[in-house]
This record gives structure tokens, C-alpha cells and sequence, in this order.
């Protein structure tokens, strides 16, 4: 199935088409479902250009014209939404009716929000004898990943252009086929030429040029710890601002008087979401040490009702991890904690049965974990969760803040004041409360090596702005 014909890259406005092409690959079937241009530096270069000449213009437009042109976008894509959900579903294998409501949702809410945001943000505010002005950072460029690629990009680029910016986006090249729908998407509602620019090709060339590119103003970046760090560095030697959003191992503490049936379910469908393909997913569930019996049972309950399968058979719940490369570390990972002593209790390594082709993963739990094990202490990114036992509630604080990573968590208690104090003392920068819905007008961002900036509603439309004083 093709849901693509290669146009090349969206720069100054135009398509202009490369002399390369990269094969974009479905997950689940392992074919090829289309050819989208290979970029080089040239088209990187250009596409900076073209945001550094609209920058000028773009920045000095009023903000209910830049909020206008958002709802534009977002209207066009509630429109497009089921095309949109489809490319996702195809190029990264969420199942379709979990892709549609995530995946294209989340998107469109996310322009549609930071409209509202925009229309209501002072950008001018008087402190004694001063006039301070937040103005735009300048020429953004965007570096996104593959897990959720449009929400990735709706949470960067809605955003910088509510702030004035302009921005060159390089979207994951094994899913890019979404950033390039919503470039048709601009060219439909007549953006101005250059505020939006997509460059497709591989991250290890043209998004270290686009990084490190002199007239490129601030990086934004959503991926892996070690890519986050090699960019910081990078940026740190310009003197260049950087936000990164990176990896997570977030835990999920079920206190002893937490409705134990609802919290385990609630915290193993949030892991599988995606396949485990989440930065965010609760991957670590801490529980009262007298109730890990139950608890493993009850989970593995809840996970044999998530079996892998077609995407687009309303019946899936998990589809595949996004390529062999990733499965293989998967399995790798679940080798490591078998031989560390964790308890598999249930998938492991090798195919689902009867999914020989395609990129499945068995859902995997261990239980008996030791809180500084591998399984405990990686970012698996795939279908497998670690089931951990604390003493008390202090024991169960002390193993959620045991990480390097600090994105996510949740906690659980029939005493939502309880529930509240406990998540104070977690070091993350986003807490579920008994279940608490994800909100895109908080602040989504991480401790410790999950990063540092915000993304999402205002905090999210701060970290595309300079901060300028005039003293009267």
C-alpha cells in the first residue's frame, strides 16, 4: 500500500525533488511503502536560507494572524484525519483506531490549543521603570522522532510559529512520511513561503548540519539520551539554545490502599501503548511487597489481552516495534535481565505465534526485579515491564527516583491527598494522579537526563522566545 508519491523536500514554500531516495518500510508486513527524497547539506542550506529571509516578515506579524493560520492547519488536518492516522498506522504500525484518536488527534488539539495560548500570552509586561519584551528566538531547527512522529512535530512547530520563529524540520527517516502530509497541509492553507520548511534523509548527515548550521538560532530535539547529549554538546560550542526532550524509565508506585486491580491495568496498558514505543511509558510498576503475587497475576492478565497483530485489524491492540534493528535490542535486553535472575513470567524472545513476518514483539513482564538491574534501569522501548516490590511508601519513592531518567511516573492511592504528597517527592516532570488524563496544555519535559525544556501550551510557546528589558 503506497500512501506517498515522492514530491522531495517542502523548502521556501516548493517542493523541490532530490536525486536520492530512502525506502520507507511498514513494520508489520515488511514491505515497502514508499520512496522519499535522500537530503543532502544543499537542501539543508537552502531550507535554512529560505527561514532566515521569512523570518523577518513572519516575527513581525500580529499574533491573532499567526493564531488564524494555526486553527488553519489544525482545521485542514481534523479534515485529513483519517489519511493522517493511516500514514502513521502504516510507516510505524500503531494499531488504526489507537493511531486516528493519538497519533492525528493529539496533533490537531496541540495547533488548536496553541492558538488559544498564543491569543492570551503577554509578550509584553511592565516591572517598575522597565518594559520587558519576549520576542522570537529566531530560525528553529526541529529534530523529531519515529514513536510518535506528528505529535513530535505539532508540539515543536506549533508552537515557535506562535512565537514569530521559522523552522526547518527534520523528521525521523523511518517514519517521515506524516512530516511530509503536513507540508502539503501548510501549502494548502497558503502558508507564508519559509516559515516551514521539511528536509527528509538520514539524521547522522544532514540533521548534524541542520544543528550546527551557523544561521539556525535554537535546536529542538526529541530522541535518544545519547543523540541528546552528542547535540548539547554541539550547541553548548555556539553558544546556541537547545531544548531536549529524551529517553525515560518512569514508574508507576501503587501505594497499599490504591484499588490494586485498577491501578495495574491502568499502568500496563499505559507501558504496551505504542508497543512500548513511548518515552513516557510507565515501565517500572512498584508495588506493596505483600501484594506482588497479585499484582504479577493481575498484570499478566491485562497483557494477554494486548496480543499483537495486523494494525489495521480493529481487533489489534499491539502492533510491531518499528524495525528488526529495534526488535533485536529488545530481545536483547529481555537475554540480559533472564541472565541478571529477573523472573520472566510471561512473552520473552521470538515471534508471536503467527506473526513470523513483521517486526512483533511477545508482551513481556518480569517480576522479582532488582531495583538496579538492567531491565530496571534501561529504556527498553518495547512491550516489557518491570514489576517491582517496595516495603512501605518511602521504599516505593526512593525505587521510583532510582533512575537517571526523570520524564514521567504515576502514583496510586485511595487518598488522593496522600497520592499528591508522594508524587511532590518524585523527581519527574510529569506525575499521573489515580489515572489523571494527559493534559497538552501542561508542560511536558524531563529531569536528569530526560532533558530539560518544556514543551505544550504556554511553557512550550516560552521556550521559542528571548527575553529583552527596556528601562524607562
Amino acid at each position: 500500500m503506497s500512501i506517498w508519491s515522492d514530491r522531495g523536500h517542502f523548502i521556501d514554500g516548493s517542493w523541490i525533488a532530490a536525486n536520492a531516495a530512502t525506502p520507507v518500510e511498514n513494520p508489520a508486513t515488511e514491505a515497502i511503502i514508499a520512496q522519499v527524497s535522500r537530503g543532502t547539506n544543499r537542501e539543508v542550506d537552502l531550507a535554512v536560507a529560505a527561514a532566515r529571509r521569512a523570518l523577518p516578515v513572519w516575527s513581525a506579524v500580529n499574533t491573532g494572524e499567526r493564531a488564524a493560520l494555526l486553527e488553519r492547519i489544525a482545521d485542514r488536518m481534523e479534515a485529513q484525519q483519517d489519511l493522517l492516522a493511516e500514514a502513521i498506522a502504516l510507516e510505524v504500525g500503531m494499531p488504526i483506531k489507537l493511531a486516528k484518536m493519538i497519533q492525528a488527534g493529539l496533533p490537531i488539539q496541540t495547533f488548536r490549543k496553541t492558538a488559544e495560548a498564543v491569543r492570551n500570552f503577554a509578550f509584553e509586561r511592565q516591572i517598575a521603570n522597565s518594559t520587558v519584551i519576549q520576542e522570537p528566538v529566531g530560525v528553529v531547527a526541529a529534530i523529531t522522532p519515529w514513536n510518535y512522529p506528528l505529535h513530535q512535530i505539532a508540539a515543536k512547530v506549533a508552537p515557535a510559529l506562535a512565537a514569530g520563529c521559522t523552522i526547518v524540520l527534520k523528521p525521523a527517516d523511518l517514519a517521515p512520511i506524516n512530516a511530509l502530509l503536513l507540508a502539503r497541509i501548510f501549502e494548502e492553507v497558503s502558508a507564508p513561503a519559509g516559515i516551514f520548511n521539511v528536509v527528509t534523509g538520514p539524521g547522522s548527515s544532514i540533521g548534524q548540519h541542520l544543528a550546527i548550521h551557523p544561521d539556525v538560532d535554537m535546536i529542538s530535539f526529541t530522541g535518544s539520551t545519547d543523540v541528546g547529549a552528542h547535540l548539547a554538546r554541539e550547541a553548548a560550542g555556539q553558544i546556541k539554545r537547545i531544548s531536549l526532550e529524551l529517553g525515560g524509565k518512569s514508574a508507576s508506585a501503587i501505594l497499599d490502599d490504591a484499588d490494586l486491580g485498577k491501578a495495574v491495568k491502568a499502568t500496563v496498558n499505559a507501558c504496551f501503548l505504542n508497543t512500548g514505543q513511548t518515552c513516557s511509558a510507565l515501565t517500572r510498576l512498584i508495588v506493596p511487597v505483600e501484594r506482588l503475587k497479585e499484582a504479577t497475576e493481575i498484570a499478566c492478565e491485562a497483557a494477554l489481552a494486548l496480543q499483537p497483530g495486523d494494525p489495521f485489524d480493529p481487533a489489534t491492540k499491539l502492533g510491531p516495534v518499528i524495525s528488526a534493528r529495534q526488535r533485536e535490542s529488545i530481545w536483547a535486553l529481555i537475554r540480559t535481565a533472564e541472565a541478571e535472575g529477573s523472573r520472566l513470567v510471561l512473552g520473552g524472545t521470538g515471534a508471536p505465534e503467527g506473526l513470523d513476518r513483521g517486526y512483533f514483539v511477545k508482551p513481556t513482564i518480569f517480576t522479582d526485579v532488582d531495583p538496579n538491574g538492567t531491565i530496571a534501569q534501561k529504556e527498553v522501548f518495547g512491550p516489557v515491564l518491570a514489576i517491582l516490590a517496595a516495603k512501605d511508601e518511602d521504599d516505593a519513592v526512593g525505587i521510583a527516583n532510582n533512575s537517571e531518567y526523570g520524564l514521567s511516573g504515576a502514583v496510586w492511592s485511595g487518598d488522593q491527598g496522600r497520592a499528591i504528597r508522594v508524587a511532590r517527592r518524585i523527581r519527574t516532570g510529569q506525575i499521573d494522579i489515580n489515572g489523571g488524563r494527559f493534559n497538552v496544555l501542561a508542560p511536558f519535559g524531563g529531569f536528569k537526563k530526560s532533558g530539560y525544556g518544556r514543551e505544550l501550551g504556554e511553557f512550550g510557546l516560552e521556550e521559542f522566545l528571548e527575553t529583552k528589558s527596556l528601562q524607562l
